[in-house]
């Protein structure tokens, strides 16, 4: 039987996700919801232009306009989306980064 991952939310992530348009919201959210059965399908993150985010993955939506930041936490069966954003400037990546527990 496969497992069904849960999703959670970073608190911020979850207002970017809350914040933006009506037809990009539901794009983003199909993308998500792809997570629970496959988290795997995201590509790696590693460390690029000073923004160390190995052991994260990204997932595309809205014709790659917006990424998803997400971990897999395989021990409690969990994806942890961290930031949902548009790429301009590699804000999506150093909202993640500032996210994460030092």
């Amino acid at each position: 039987m496969k497992l069904n991952y849960k999703i959670i939310f970073h608190p911020e992530a979850k207002k970017e996700l809350e914040d933006l348009d009506g037809s990009v919201r539901i794009k983003v959210l199909k993308q998500i919801k792809k997570l629970k059965e496959k988290p795997e399908l995201g590509d790696g993150l590693g460390n690029k232009a000073g923004i160390d985010l190995s052991g994260y993955r990204k997932m595309y939506a809205d014709n790659k306009r917006v990424r998803i930041v997400y971990k897999i936490l395989e021990e409690i069966i969990v994806v942890y989306i961290i930031s949902i954003a548009r790429r301009e400037d590699m804000l999506v990546y150093v909202k993640a980064k500032s996210r994460i527990p030092k």
